[in-house]
């Protein structure tokens, strides 16, 4: 069989971790972006010790490290799912930090489009691509105090609208190559300890976040990238399509 690929940012918790482990155990070969270490020991994976918000260091690792991967002719088809984020401030917009919300920028935005582009340019139009966005229901509706993550996730769902249109420019069909901007709904992540821990004085939407948590509402990451897979594996009839889980 031809080789499946999948390069998986934040691939060291959280959903990126429990993606990473089950594209392996399906027979993927992945690339595996994060600061730390995920800890996975197995032969189709490849780990790459990398700050997604460190502009030149991203340039020089897709020269390097990526590019080569997304242009073998021998892939079946490759996966880019850009999970990786950072959830910002926690606190009021006029309280925003310029340095920080740039950082929040480069990881949450600028990162994915980058790595988006790299694949749309340089995967082969016989192997089949398909692009994952992890979104966030905060692209779509307002919570105060999350409003540069917000901002990130919106900015990164209309990046994507715009790819899947692009591709289809291209003459690029469905099948062939397709965007999926997928919100996982509450998860049991460091970020929800993040917010529920946070001051509610300085972060309005805390006791939401803290309600969360006590109503067992928090889904393990393994619970929701079950959609994930199966687009990546499948063949879409749209080039964009978005989804929330359990909706």
């Amino acid at each position: 069989m031809r080789p499946r690929l999948a390069i998986v940012t934040g691939c060291s918790s959280g959903i990126g971790l429990a993606l990473t482990r089950e594209m392996l155990s399906s027979g993927w070969q992945v690339l595996g972006i994060a600061r730390r270490s995920a800890g996975i020991e197995h032969d189709d994976f490849t780990e790459l010790a990398l700050d997604l918000a460190d502009s030149e260091a991203l340039r020089r690792a897709a020269a390097q490290d990526i590019a080569p991967l997304l242009q073998r002719t021998e892939n079946e088809r490759v996966a880019i799912v850009n999970n990786a984020a950072t959830i910002g401030s926690l606190t009021r917009l006029s309280d925003t930090d310029p340095a920080r919300l740039t950082r929040l920028f480069a990881v949450n935005t600028t990162a994915p489009i980058f790595l988006a582009g790299q694949a749309a340019s340089l995967v082969p139009e016989t192997v089949k691509l398909r692009i994952v966005n992890i979104s966030s229901g905060a692209a779509h509706s307002p919570f105060a105090g999350l409003g540069d993550y917000s901002a990130t996730k919106a900015a990164l769902r209309l990046a994507g609208r715009t790819q899947a249109l692009e591709l289809e420019e291209a003459g690029r069909t469905s099948a062939q190559a397709a965007v999926f901007s997928f919100e996982p709904g509450v998860v049991a992540t460091d970020m929800q300890i993040r917010a529920r821990e946070a001051d509610p004085a300085v972060f309005p939407a805390q006791p939401a976040f803290q309600d969360f948590h006590e109503r067992g509402l928090l889904h393990p990451p393994e619970a929701v990238i079950g959609e994930i897979l199966a687009f990546c594996t499948g063949d879409p009839v749209l080039s964009f399509t978005e989804s929330r889980f359990g909706s």
